[in-house]
């Protein structure tokens, strides 16, 4: 079985590039500072539940964390209603849509997307 690593370089970049302290990430990703600080470090492995956990926070994808991708978007989403009801209500009536409707609703927010990068 092959073994999963950790890029710590990589775990740094993502965190940086959010904006967040090492004390924040850790509270988001529901560690103690001293285990995130050893993850950063390379002193410690993280399980793959718990990289899982990482790259959910961080935005990214568990094979951009570990090296096997250069991508660093995520393959895939878990939207939980409790914790995002807007973006679940979002995500829901894009699923229950027509085609046409969905098309549109793509549409929109990519203008909308491409405004805010203006």
């Amino acid at each position: 079985m092959k073994k999963i690593v950790l890029d710590k370089q990589r775990l740094i970049l993502s965190r940086e590039k959010l904006g967040i302290t090492k004390q924040e990430a850790a509270k988001r990703m529901q560690l103690s500072q001293p285990a995130y600080l050893r993850y950063e470090s390379g002193d410690r492995l993280p399980s793959i539940h718990t990289i899982q956990t990482m790259a959910t926070v961080l935005g990214t994808s568990v094979e951009y964390l570990t090296g096997e991708s250069e991508h660093e978007l995520p393959s895939a989403y878990f939207i939980a209603e409790h914790l995002d009801p807007e973006l679940f209500y979002l995500v829901e009536t894009y699923k229950t849509s027509k085609r046409e409707e969905q098309k549109r609703l793509y549409e929109y927010f990519k203008e909308f997307g491409d405004k805010k990068s203006r």
